[in-house]
């Protein structure tokens, strides 16, 4: 499958705003867990809320790095042509 141009950059884009998103995202909940991510009475095993919103950035973190990829392949095979 050929992308078009416009797509590989939108897509490239996209995978690098997901990247810096995803990594915000995650520091500010790491800022958090002190107050809300680990308030299960004695403050030392993360919550079921710290978890799923870790598991959420970090999944949404690796398909971002994916989609990029691909977007930065249709840069380079258009480059190449």
């Amino acid at each position: 499958m050929k992308l078009s141009r416009r797509t590989s950059w939108f897509l490239a884009a996209f995978g690098v705003w997901s990247m810096i998103i995803w990594t915000t995202f995650v520091k500010n909940l790491w800022k958090d867990s002190a107050h809300q991510a680990f308030t299960n009475g004695d403050h030392s095993h993360p919550t079921a809320f710290f978890w799923i919103h870790l598991t959420l950035a970090v999944t949404s973190f690796v398909l971002g790095v994916l989609v990029g990829v691909v977007g930065l392949r249709g840069l380079r095979s258009d480059r190449t042509e």
